[in-house]
């Protein structure tokens, strides 16, 4: 051997020698033991949450018409005879989502548009064990639905349920789901925002922001703190693509809170207090009116008569701060605030008036019954799937219209439907339809019932009337 070759050799024997060394004295991997370590790996937390999220399964079967019935040739030379009826066949639409179960006896929150329309739900454990559950409450205004599995075994998991209010911006944070149907997954990210407002997917909007991956089928799982506790419901991402871009949203748990305790209550409903006052946003032109150094708080413009804000003494023009100790941005903040609020009692509200500081106690009352004449207009035209029903004093309070306003008023709208596509939305009030004014729901009803060529309608939409004009 050259001395060439016996120095590789050599070298070699020695890299062998100190590898075998490193590997011997390598620790063996522990599971961390403090919050310290806990950072180096997640485990600990996600054996601690993992078995309470479920994988949650939808189904209802729908009559579905031929679609060549809807062709242009087809109707270019026979119209709509059958009165748009055609041999329809079944088809089943499937739902996909996730859970949390919250307690022992085997009620399981999820978001509403889960289980929405679903005639059949099922969930299943971690360990794939699947259970047949009823939906016990629906509450579209914050997009939860609470669930209830039949005969729940007796080793069932429960996730403690944690303070979202004690989250704080760039807390470390992991959702838990079922995303696109592949399975359980975990995700980590840290708390991106708080109060989150402007979301558009319930009407009691202060979401917590996370950059944790969120997709389809991680709606109803759980978002989990570095404690293993429930913080957040993962409902809604901002995506152009459907797929996660780190931008994602979950109701908090003070929120879900109150859902879970009308559902444990044995209500159909939630039972949540009514203000009685039309709030609106502060606008960059009545800051220096209003002695503020920046746009802050929700301003009064109406209040109804007998209301609790009128009964507390709030004025229009009030500007409203704080509730309960708690600062607020926005009207939509004063409504997440004041709405979680169990019924009895009293809310603080700090108040700005005349730029004299005050602090005002408001009763939590529950809302007053309004009007039970809502209907689902069924008719062949651009209303078909809306729900209307006459305005009321509760009812323009959850849809947050002018206290001012009377008539018919448009409470939901069916995803898909003619009325979803022409871009009816809640809140619109629906004035005139071909000529006809609208008074009540049975005169929308009707005026929709005639099959017509040419609709023209009218409508109010927050202040700004809207005239519209479409083909039948």
């Amino acid at each position: 051997m050259t001395r060439f070759a016996s120095l590789i050799a050599a070298a070699s024997l020695a890299l062998a020698s100190t590898a075998t060394l490193v590997l011997a004295q390598a620790p063996q991997r522990q599971a961390p033991s403090s919050r310290a370590e806990v950072q180096l790996s997640f485990a600990p937390v996600v054996k601690r949450a993992a078995p309470a999220v479920v994988n949650v399964y939808g189904a209802r079967v729908e009559q579905v018409r031929n679609a060549f019935f809807d062709d242009p040739i087809f109707r270019r030379f026979f119209g709509d005879r059958g009165g748009g009826q055609g041999p329809q066949r079944e088809e089943v639409a499937r739902s996909l989502g996730s859970g949390v179960v919250a307690d022992a006896s085997g009620l399981v929150v999820t978001n509403n548009h889960v289980v929405e329309n679903m005639t059949e739900v099922k969930i299943s454990l971690a360990d794939r064990r699947e259970f047949e559950v009823d939906i016990v409450l629906r509450d579209p205004r914050t997009d939860l639905a609470i669930l209830k599995i039949r005969n729940p075994p007796s080793d069932l998991a429960v996730l403690p349920i944690g303070d979202s209010d004690a989250l704080e911006v760039g807390d470390i944070v992991l959702a838990i789901g079922n995303p696109f149907g592949v399975g359980q997954t975990v995700t980590q990210g840290i708390v991106s925002a708080l109060a989150r407002t402007q979301v558009g997917v319930a009407d009691f909007q202060s979401f917590v922001q996370t950059d944790a991956a969120i997709n389809p089928g991680n709606s109803g799982g759980a978002l989990v703190d570095m404690s293993g506790n429930l913080v957040g419901i993962n409902t809604a991402i901002f995506s152009r693509s459907g797929g996660s871009h780190g931008i994602g949203f979950a109701i908090p748990t003070a929120m879900a809170r109150l859902v879970l305790d009308s559902a444990r209550a044995g209500s159909p409903t939630v039972r949540r207090p009514w203000f009685g006052a039309t709030l609106q946003t502060v606008s960059p032109e009545l800051l220096e009116s209003l002695g503020l150094a920046r746009p802050t708080g929700a301003l009064v413009v109406t209040i109804v008569a007998n209301s609790p804000a009128a009964k507390a003494g709030l004025r229009v023009g009030d500007l409203i701060t704080a509730v309960d100790g708690r600062e607020i941005e926005n009207p939509d903040g004063f409504g997440y605030r004041f709405g979680i609020r169990p019924i009895g009692g009293l809310a603080t509200l700090a108040v700005t008036r005349e730029r004299r500081n005050l602090i005002i106690p408001v009763a939590l009352e529950i809302a007053p019954a309004g009007p039970r004449d809502a209907e689902k207009i069924t008719g062949i035209s651009p209303f078909q799937g809306a729900t209307v029903s006459s305005v009321s004093p509760a009812l323009a309070d959850q849809l947050r219209v002018s206290h001012r306003l009377s008539g018919v008023v448009i409470t939901e709208v069916e995803p898909g439907s003619p009325a979803a596509q022409v871009g009816l939305q809640p809140g619109d009030f629906v004035l005139g339809v071909n000529g006809s004014e609208i008074k009540a729901p049975r005169d929308l009803q009707q005026a929709t019932a005639q099959r017509a060529r040419l609709w023209r309608f009218q409508i109010d939409r927050q202040g700004q009337v809207i005239n519209s004009m479409m083909g039948g």
